[in-house]
C-alpha cells in the first residue's frame, strides 16, 4: 500500500513540536571570542534575503506575517492565509526604515504564534540600481487559482515570481518571470518521478550577461531566467541515498542560497531533507560554460546561504550545528569561512549569537551581515559580525532547540510509490 514519505524538510509532527520552542532574543550587542556581534536592524517580520544597493545601503526582505485573506493548504500540509504584508527594509547611515511594502505573504495566522514562518519576499538583488525581488510559494502552483479576483488584482499571482520593486514610495511591483509556473510544467516531482508538484523559489542572483539564476527549494532545481523572462532548467538535484539506519531510503537535496563566484560560476547551498544526516549538506558549483553542476565542498549540515567576500573567500551559513533531527538538539546556526586555499574556520559563537539565521551578505569592508531569527514575526534581526583579532580555528558552539522550516517553504508532504 502507499505510504507517506517526506522530503524537503520536517514532518508536520516535527513542526508542531517546534512551535513549542521559545525564541531567546539576541541582546543589542555582544562580543564573544574574537568577533563582535552587533544587532543593526530589529523588529523585522521574518527577515530573509540581504543585498547591498544604491548608496551602499543594506536591504533585507521581510516575508511578512500573512493576513486575513484566502486560506490555502501549502506544501507542508498547513493552512496558510494570504495577506499583502511582505516588505523590504533598508539600513542607511545607521538608520533603519521600511522602503517597500504590500507584497504577497502566506503564513499560519491562527494558533499560538500567528505570522511566524511566513513565505513572501525571499531574496533581493540590484541591477543598475533597479531592485528585483524573489517571492516564494511553498506548494503546488495550482493553489494560486484559489485566490479571489480582488486578491489577484493586488498581486496574489506574484507568489513564485521574480519581480521588480519600486523603492520610490509607490510600492509598484511587476512580474519579470513566473518561476513556479515553469516548475509545474517542466519539473513535476523535482527530480523524483511520480512526486507531487511543488515550487518554492528561494534564492537568486543577477548574472553578468543579463538574466538570473534561481534555486527552487520545492523543485530541487537550479533555474536560469533570461533578461526577457524566459525560464529554463539548468540542473535538477536527484535524491541521495540515506546513510542512516532510520528514515526513508533517500533524502532530498533542497537547494537554498546562491552566490556569484569571482570566476562567473554560480555556487549554491543544500539544506538536505529528512532525516537530515549531519555532515551531508554540500555546496555545489554550476559552470555556465559547460552547464555542469559539481560538488565544490562537502561536510556541512543544513546550509541555507553563502556569500563571497572581497578577498575571494567564501562564507557558508548553516541553519543548525548538529542537524535538525539530532538527538542532542540541532544547536545554533554556524557561520564558516572557507579560505581560497580551502581551509575552514567557524566564526560564530554561543547559542544566542545565531538563532535560526537565514541569509548572509558581506560588505566591501569585509563586515558580515546575517539575517537572524528569520522565522519570527516582529522579532527578526540583522546582525553585523566583525573580527576584532585574528580568527581562531573554531569557536565553541552550544546546543539549541528544534526550529521550524515551514516559513521558508522547505516543508512538504510527498506521496511515494509502494
Amino acid at each position: 500500500m502507499k505510504q507517506l514519505r517526506l522530503s524537503r524538510a520536517l514532518t508536520l509532527t516535527a513542526l508542531t513540536l517546534a512551535s513549542a520552542v521559545t525564541c531567546a532574543l539576541l541582546p543589542a550587542s555582544a562580543a564573544f571570542a574574537q568577533f563582535d556581534f552587533t544587532v543593526v536592524m530589529s523588529g523585522l517580520n521574518n527577515p530573509r534575503g540581504l543585498a547591498f544597493g544604491p548608496g551602499g545601503a543594506l536591504f533585507v526582505t521581510e516575508a511578512g506575517v500573512g493576513g486575513s485573506g484566502t486560506t490555502v493548504t501549502t506544501g507542508d500540509g498547513s493552512a496558510q492565509s494570504l495577506g499583502f504584508t511582505s516588505s523590504v527594509s533598508r539600513l542607511l547611515g545607521g538608520v533603519q526604515s521600511r522602503v517597500f511594502s504590500g507584497a504577497p505573504s502566506l503564513a499560519v495566522t491562527a494558533g499560538g504564534a500567528p505570522g511566524n514562518g511566513a513565505t513572501g519576499l525571499q531574496d533581493i538583488t540590484f541591477v543598475n540600481g533597479q531592485a528585483y525581488g524573489l517571492i516564494g510559494l511553498g506548494g503546488d502552483p495550482a493553489i494560486r487559482n484559489s485566490f479571489t479576483a480582488g486578491e489577484n488584482a493586488n498581486g496574489a499571482q506574484l507568489l513564485g515570481n521574480i519581480v521588480t520593486l519600486a523603492l520610490d514610495g509607490s510600492n509598484t511591483i511587476t512580474s519579470v518571470a513566473d518561476v513556479s509556473a515553469h516548475e509545474a510544467a517542466n519539473n513535476p516531482g523535482g527530480g523524483n518521478p511520480g512526486d507531487d508538484v511543488n515550487s518554492n523559489p528561494y534564492g537568486f542572483i543577477a548574472l553578468p550577461g543579463g538574466g538570473f539564476a534561481v534555486t527552487d527549494a520545492g523543485g530541487n532545481t537550479l533555474l536560469g531566467v533570461s533578461a526577457g523572462g524566459t525560464v529554463s532548467t539548468l540542473s535538477v538535484l536527484a535524491p541521495r541515498p540515506n546513510p542512516l539506519p532510520f528514515g526513508p531510503p533517500v533524502y532530498q537535496s533542497v537547494p537554498t542560497g546562491i552566490a556569484l563566484a569571482p570566476d562567473g560560476s554560480s555556487y549554491f547551498t543544500e539544506l538536505t531533507g529528512v532525516p537530515f544526516p549531519a555532515g551531508a549538506a554540500n555546496i555545489y558549483r554550476f559552470d555556465p560554460l559547460t552547464n555542469v553542476t559539481s560538488v565544490a565542498y562537502t561536510g556541512f549540515t543544513n546550509l541555507l546561504d553563502l556569500a563571497f567576500a572581497p578577498d575571494g573567500s567564501l562564507y557558508a551559513l548553516q541553519l543548525t550545528t548538529n542537524g535538525l533531527a539530532s538527538q542532542t538538539g540541532p544547536g545554533p546556526g554556524v557561520l564558516t569561512k572557507i579560505g581560497t586555499d580551502g581551509s575552514r574556520t567557524n566564526i560564530s559563537g554561543p547559542t544566542e549569537n545565531l538563532f535560526f539565521p537565514t541569509a548572509i551578505a558581506v560588505g566591501s569592508d569585509g563586515a558580515i551581515y546575517v539575517s537572524n531569527q528569520g522565522n519570527f514575526a516582529g522579532a527578526g534581526q540583522v546582525v553585523r559580525i566583525t573580527a576584532t583579532a585574528p580568527e581562531p580555528g573554531s569557536l565553541p558552539l552550544l546546543a539549541g532547540g528544534l526550529m521550524s522550516l515551514a516559513g521558508l517553504g522547505l516543508v512538504r508532504r510527498r506521496r511515494g510509490a509502494k
